[in-house]
């Protein structure tokens, strides 16, 4: 129910037990290891080196395993044995075993390796001889053998493209130096032959190129064009028929895929491992191995240690500004909100952890938000189903049956089930709307003050309350200051403030109205004179005067809490008008009981759109009243997120 107290450790084993120990650490996943520029030996001890040699043939191992997994799953036509619920492969150890152990994976690699290189050329040879038959088209009515086109002796031939609307000013230009023929055609340019003497080449090349002139060279070929175009469409279809064997192996390579998932996270991790050994302080014959370890688990480590001959593990006493990593760790009925704890970020390690005082507040905002008991009972039933069938985490599902039940909770007392199903569908003088009655506590559509009133009570506890934690976390600090002219001081200000309004209202007493504007000046004073304690007084009673003003900004947290009543009566709203909508399609008596199942389809349907939109929005709204109005008020925020060394896999779940 706190931040986990880290301790700094030094492991110092033999470089040839050190790869084995890695991997007992690894499996164990406890232990957070600096690499040598962050660890404190490399500064005391300079002298120490690190491992020269990168894991290079690893590392390109790896990289081929991840290009080699893409190649055949996007090749395959069996789909992994994934679904929404179980995002990875299941694997037993067995399995396992048997392929990380041996040669099979390596071959398959080497295999689909050498198949790629050759679907890629095979594809790039059909591309380049697609691109000959595209250019040969448009001179496929050309009789002469394409090599004699460069073989006359006083005359030159010039082959080339030019715009097809180009082509009649062109032929008036060439008029008196030589004649153009058109040959066929490609899109908007004509293929076309011009001829002139050879004296005249250079002066029709510069006429030519006037028009936007490409030229097309047949240099190293033989033949007429259709001879060619024959040849090429002959070797087309060869080459399209091994890209087809080709593919099919690929598919029957795929169906091994297996084998090279496993064996990608299974490297991925032993590179993990090395990456750490290599980076870490080391002399000629030991590694040292310098990280935090969370102070319950240091018995498990020495444990760990123990199991090796040539390692040894110690405390270390942590450095002046060293930064330590932050852990929390909280009870079975708390840790499901760790979830919302981590999306914010890790608190700072002065911080408290603030799991356990905004759970039952996010439980009930979240109620609140929804306000409608049957609501919460499908939201029970799906998420009991979901956890029956989802695989790894399940924290975020259970935190979600929590806020389900603060939902049916806060449905039944307000009498929303299915917004105004009850009274629309079965009467006002049913059993079942007695019942709902007596379960009610009010109605918000009829009395929205009440809840008006009960969201801003709310926010305005919580406030107090975070205000309240960090008093008490300043005094176990011994920051007797801050927690007295920071906390303590605000905590009396609004406190009275509160009372002297509700006193003028006329909701209190007057008299006590009276006593607190007096007990006020004294906090007053207090933030005034010394909420900002360096500086000169000039400077400290102008920052005092703010603070006090700042009064204004908690009066705007506390109405921030007026979403929760939004939210609740919008819920609650779109489920009446459905009831509505569904009561007008039973009131038009259609034939056949159709009336009845289109009734049915809305019904189900809109309701169904309303829990996925409100739990959406209760979740955001709810977590941004914690994120902003409440943590704000008692956590700093920015730890350094504890992220030990452990067993990670993309593809693959180990079934021990």
């Amino acid at each position: 129910m706190a931040i986990v107290r880290m301790d700094k450790i030094i492991i110092a084993s033999y470089r040839d037990e050190a790869p084995q120990l890695l991997d007992a650490l690894q499996r164990e996943g406890i232990v957070e290891l600096l690499d040598a520029e962050r660890a404190m030996a490399s500064k005391e001890w300079p002298e120490l080196e690190t491992e020269a040699k990168r894991p290079r043939d690893l590392e390109e191992t790896v990289a081929r395993l991840e290009r080699t997994v893409k190649f055949l799953k996007a090749r395959a036509v069996d789909k992994d044995a994934t679904s929404l619920f179980s995002p990875r492969i299941e694997v037993d150890k067995q399995k396992y075993t048997e392929v990380v152990s041996g040669q099979d994976a390596l071959k398959l690699l080497d295999e689909t390796e050498a198949l790629e290189a050759e679907i890629d050329k095979l594809n790039n040879d059909y591309e380049n001889c697609s691109g000959r038959i595209d250019a040969l088209l448009p001179w496929c009515s050309l009789e002469t053998p394409v090599e004699e086109l460069s073989s006359l002796q006083t005359a030159a031939c010039i082959s080339g493209l030019v715009p097809s609307n180009h082509f009649a000013q062109l032929s008036e230009s060439l008029s008196g130096l030589g004649s153009i023929q058109a040959i066929g055609s490609s899109g908007n340019m004509s293929a076309c032959l011009t001829v002139c003497m050879a004296d005249k080449a250079p002066d029709v090349q510069k006429t030519l190129r006037a028009f936007d002139f490409e030229a097309v060279s047949f240099e190293g070929l033989s033949g007429t064009a259709k001879e060619l175009l024959d040849a090429y469409r002959k070797d087309l279809q060869q080459i399209d028929n091994e890209r087809s064997k080709a593919a099919e192996k690929a598919v029957q390579l795929a169906r091994q895929r297996l084998k090279l998932q496993i064996l990608f996270d299974h490297s991925q991790n032993l590179l993990s491992r090395e990456h750490v050994r290599s980076n870490s302080a080391a002399t000629e014959y030991t590694i040292l191995l310098e990280g935090w370890v969370g102070a319950k688990d240091y018995k498990r480590l020495e444990e760990i240690i123990s199991g090796f001959e040539a390692s040894s593990v110690s405390k270390m006493d942590i450095a002046e500004g060293e930064e330590v990593p932050v852990e929390i760790d909280n009870g079975p009925a708390v840790r499901p909100f760790e979830t919302v704890t981590r999306l914010y970020g890790m608190p700072a390690v002065t911080d408290v952890d603030p799991t356990v005082f905004f759970a039952p507040f996010f439980a009930i905002f979240f109620g609140l938000c929804m306000t409608d008991a049957a609501y919460g009972l499908v939201m029970i039933a799906f998420l009991w189903w979901l956890i029956k069938k989802i695989k790894g985490t399940k924290n975020f599902m259970w935190m979600m049956i929590v806020c389900s039940v603060a939902t049916v909770i806060a449905g039944a007392l307000t009498g929303g089930w299915f917004g105004d199903a009850v009274q629309q569908f079965f009467g006002e003088d049913s059993g079942l709307n007695k019942l709902r009655m007596a379960l009610m506590l009010f109605d918000p559509m009829e009395k929205p003050m009440y809840f008006f009133t009960i969201s801003l009570a709310l926010g305005y506890f919580q406030i107090i309350f975070g205000i309240g934690i960090n008093f008490v976390h300043k005094l176990r600090r011994k920051d007797y200051l801050s927690a007295i002219f920071d906390h303590l001081s605000w905590l009396v200000w609004l406190n009275s403030l509160l009372i002297f309004g509700l006193a003028k209202a006329g909701m209190l007493p007057a008299i006590l109205g009276k006593i607190f504007v007096v007990i006020a000046i004294i906090p007053a004073v207090a933030i005034l004179l010394f909420s900002e304690r360096e500086g000169s007084w000039g400077g400290r009673i102008g920052m005092g005067f703010y603070n006090v003003f700042s009064t204004v900004f908690y009066v705007g947290d506390v109405l921030s809490y007026i979403r929760l009543m939004a939210l609740g009566m919008v819920t609650g709203g779109f489920g009446m008008a459905v009831n509505e909508i569904c009561k007008s399609i039973l009131a038009a008596e259609m034939p056949f009981g159709i009336g009845y199942i289109f009734a049915g389809l809305v019904f189900v349907g809109m309701h169904t759109f309303n829990i996925a939109n409100s739990a959406l929005s209760s979740f955001v709204h709810t977590m941004r009243l914690q994120f902003v109005e409440f943590f704000t008020k008692f956590i700093a925020g920015g730890g350094k997120d504890f992220k030990p060394l452990r067993e990670e896999y993309t593809h693959i779940s180990v079934n021990e």
